[in-house]
């Protein structure tokens, strides 16, 4: 049945969710039927069965619901979804509580029900269940950024809403009619916070023991099943926390650090079993639940279908105001991307309410400590609910979505597809045209199919000459996002043949996305600046420097070190491999001059990627060469798979002699995969070792120098020096490149040479403005350091004097060095 039900929603264009539920409510009044008809006794103990499953909340909730979230935790695209976390908490989290709060007062409003009973049912209708809407969403290449907003929303508003239930649910237990919603609310965050953290240290223990078996892979998936598990119960029963949080803290935490610690075809295995599981726990949990349907509703009475379109209008209500008010205002802030209005209704009809609601439901009817009449009402208005999103909202979704316009392509997509049938069906021509030699085919037959395709292909020619004022703006945005889209295949090629580690696989294909999303929405400006984004130093490494130079503490910087290492020689591999590309296949659908414009772009993406490689390179000498010759070993070790599996095929090995030279493989490959370790003390020592103008010194004398000296790391255009500030430190460039500006005058100093002393020794505030004009690593001396150096080095008071004269300042104005004390 299961089986069936996706092909059937896909043949009658339904959401399968709504075709689960019909199946459930089919199953559960048909046996009521059989149960009670006098027409036949033979499926009586059919029916008994049916209606006698032992379904309890808890088999939703400890079984079926930390199986569904955490497998979407795993299919998530984390360092995407963190770009877009403002509009997935407002949709996820804000809006539950504003949904619960408004349909809770509602209620209360109109019925005799105590406030803590309404605002329960509002924490079970809050959370919806929007994967029908996704999946439509898909299939009509809808914007990703909208439909990952969507998928966030998903996994989170479910979380949100279950640590409700069980406030108010607590409330409800204890006989609480009016609960205080600001000491409600006060909790809330603490059964969030403790199952975050509950979650991410189960996590944290799993993947330490999974990167123990290492060479076991069952063992490693034995592991990954059990976590959401103990996660959920520890959170619950132990720490007094949402189990539901820790089950998603647990599946987020996995997700980040996992890729790092297993092999490659381990974790591709991992997920595909929870894409199993998930999809087998998802489907049951609809249809069980559906069968419950007929039994909450037995006692339905008219006043209930009031109750129970107050529960709609107030739920939809306060979903509008999220989509139409608080979006919207995001936008304007610029912390949320903007969300087009017929986008928005689309979302705002998908709120579909499905199995989690029903379960819910039933815990609340299963509880012997809830009065009677709070049970059934309970019952009854969350599955009227439930089917009202699903039977009216369900059906005609896809309804509205064509009345909004949203299914079909817009005119540059429209010509753009008429552009590339013509140059397929071109390459076609060409291609049938050898088969046909090659194989020596009858004149007649051949002449009389060319002709044929011939009339096809100059209809197609016609219909995009026809289309071909699409403006050189569009096409050079439509040609961006068929190279970035080209550029996410390639890393996916290369991550498959084990090119590029699956460390960095995810942070490259999202850069990837972001190239896409940025020439989508703003074009080439977008796309540049996406492109900019992948090669610059983030909050984070910001937050890493500033932890090495405050607090000593080096592991994480050298930790995002090593990984921009990698990232930029996984970039510079990908990126030149994209100019055959735009010549083979962009060229032919957008011209010449389009094609010359991204290859400028191209080129300029490999020049910063190069820059920042070589900037790397100057400030950790020798480490790149490890990595390159890592990236080389495992490159030899994947063609001389490709050998083994070769020869396997033709014969000439058998599969005994092929396992063991697998196994082989698999060891060495295991070696290859860890990375070298950075000594960032070392480097540095290394790195000033380089400077001309400490060659002079012995190499006690460099390492108290290393010591001395703090690394500051500049993104393109950033301000080091503001001019009039105070002087009170010297710059040695690393790496990189410096702009100085004062008086009208700019002049550029590059790797090896320093700023800020002038004002320094002529105790003058700084006149100079500097600012890095590529990604630059300085090396920085406080003036008390500076001085004593300067006293020390002949070679530095040599600099500072050529310096000087050629600023056109006397030497005799600066003041002298300070003695060295040493």
């Amino acid at each position: 049945m299961i089986g069936a039900a996706e092909p059937l929603a896909a043949r009658l264009r339904l959401p399968y969710s709504v075709i689960l539920a019909v199946l459930g409510v089919l199953i559960g009044v048909g046996a009521t039927f059989f149960l009670h008809t006098e027409l036949t006794d033979a499926l009586n103990p059919v029916a008994e069965a049916i209606l006698d499953l032992p379904i309890r909340s808890n088999v939703f909730l400890y079984v079926f619901l930390p199986t569904l979230l955490f497998q979407a935790t795993l299919g998530m695209n984390l360092r995407r979804m963190i770009d877009d976390w403002v509009p997935i908490l407002m949709l996820a989290v804000v809006a539950v509580v504003v949904a619960t709060v408004s349909v809770g007062y509602a209620l209360a409003w109109v019925s005799a029900l105590p406030l803590a009973a309404c605002l329960l049912i509002g924490a079970i209708v809050s959370t919806t269940d929007p994967s029908a809407v996704v999946s439509i969403f898909r299939s009509i290449s809808s914007p990703r950024r909208l439909a990952r907003i969507i998928e966030g929303e998903s996994l989170l508003n479910d979380a949100a809403a279950i640590a409700l239930f069980g406030l108010f649910m607590g409330f409800v237990m204890l006989g609480t009619p009016d609960p205080e919603l600001g000491d409600a609310l006060l909790r809330f965050p603490l059964l969030i916070a403790g199952g975050a953290i509950t979650g991410w240290l189960c996590a944290r223990v799993a993947v330490w023991i999974m990167a123990l078996f290492g060479r076991h892979e069952l063992a490693q998936i034995s592991v990954s099943v059990a976590l959401p598990y103990l996660a959920y119960i520890g959170a619950e029963q132990i720490v007094g926390a949402s189990g539901v949080i820790a089950v998603v803290a647990a599946g987020l935490t996995l997700n980040l650090v996992a890729p790092g610690r297993l092999p490659p075809q381990s974790w591709t295995n991992l997920r595909e079993l929870w894409g199993v599981l998930a999809h087998w726990a998802g489907a049951l949990i609809f249809i069980l639940a559906a069968l419950l349907i007929p039994r909450l509703l037995e006692e339905v009475r008219i006043g209930d279908i009031l109750l129970v379109a107050v529960v709609i209008v107030a739920a939809v209500v306060a979903r509008m105001v999220i989509l139409f008010g608080l979006l919207p205002l995001l936008a304007r802030l610029r912390l949320s991307p903007p969300v087009d209005r017929p986008y928005r209704v689309a979302i705002l009809w998908g709120g579909l309410r499905g199995a989690v609601t029903l379960a819910l439901a039933l815990a609340v009817t299963e509880s012997f400590r809830v009065p009677d009449d709070i049970q059934r009402v309970v019952g009854i208005l969350a599955t009227g609910f439930t089917l009202f999103t699903l039977i009216v909202q369900g059906t005609t979704l896809r309804w509205v979505i064509g009345r909004l316009g949203l299914d079909r392509l817009s005119p540059i997509d429209e010509a753009l597809s008429r552009q590339v049938v013509a140059v397929a069906l071109q390459t076609v021509r060409e291609d049938l045209a050898s088969t046909t030699e090659n194989y020596d085919l009858s004149r007649d037959i051949v002449r009389s199919e060319a002709k044929r395709f011939g009339e096809r292909l100059d209809e197609a020619v016609k219909t995009a000459e026809d289309s071909a004022d699409i403006l050189d703006r569009d096409r050079i945005a439509l040609g961006l996002i068929v190279l970035a889209g080209h550029e996410r295949d390639t890393i996916i090629d290369r991550v498959r043949e084990r090119t590029i580690s699956a460390r960095m696989a995810e942070k490259v294909m999202s850069d990837a996305e972001r190239l896409i999303e940025g020439a989508r929405s703003q074009g080439r400006s977008g796309y540049q600046r996406a492109a900019r984004r992948s090669v610059a130093y983030g909050k984070g490494f910001r937050a890493a420097v500033w932890l090495n130079r405050r607090l000593g503490i080096s592991a994480p910087l050298a930790q995002m070190t090593t990984d921009r290492f990698e990232l930029m020689l996984s970039q510079r591999l990908i990126l030149r491999d994209l100019g055959g590309f735009i010549d083979g296949r962009i060229r032919r659908i957008h011209g010449r001059r389009v094609a010359e414009l991204l290859h400028e772009l191209l080129s300029r993406r490999i020049e910063a990627v190069e820059t920042a490689l070589e900037g790397l390179r100057l400030q950790y000498p020798g480490y790149a060469e490890e990595l390159e010759r890592r990236f080389i070993r495992r490159t030899a070790l994947r063609l001389e798979e490709r050998e083994y599996m070769m020869m396997r095929e033709d014969g000439l090995i058998g599969a005994e002699v092929y396992m063991s030279l697998m196994a082989d493989l698999g060891a060495r490959r295991a070696a290859a995969e860890t990375r070298p370790k950075l000594d960032i003390a070392l480097q540095r020592t290394a790195l000033v070792r380089q400077f001309p103008l400490f060659a002079e010194f012995s190499d006690r004398a460099l390492r108290q120098l290393a010591r001395g000296l703090e690394t500051r790391y500049a993104n393109v255009g950033e301000a080091i020096i503001r001019k009039d500030s105070a002087a009170k430190r010297v710059f040695f460039i690393a790496s990189g490149a410096v702009e100085l500006e004062s008086a009208g005058q700019t002049w550029r100093l590059g790797r090896g040479e320093m700023f800020g002393q002038m004002a320094i020794l002529m105790q003058k505030s700084v006149r100079a403005e500097a600012k890095a004009i590529a990604p630059t690593t300085l090396l920085v001396l406080d003036e008390d350091r500076f001085r004593r150096l300067l006293g020390r080095s002949k070679a530095l008071r040599k600099a500072v004097r050529e310096s000087a004269e050629k600023r056109g300042i006397e030497p005799s104005a600066l003041l002298p060095p300070a003695k060295d004390a040493s």
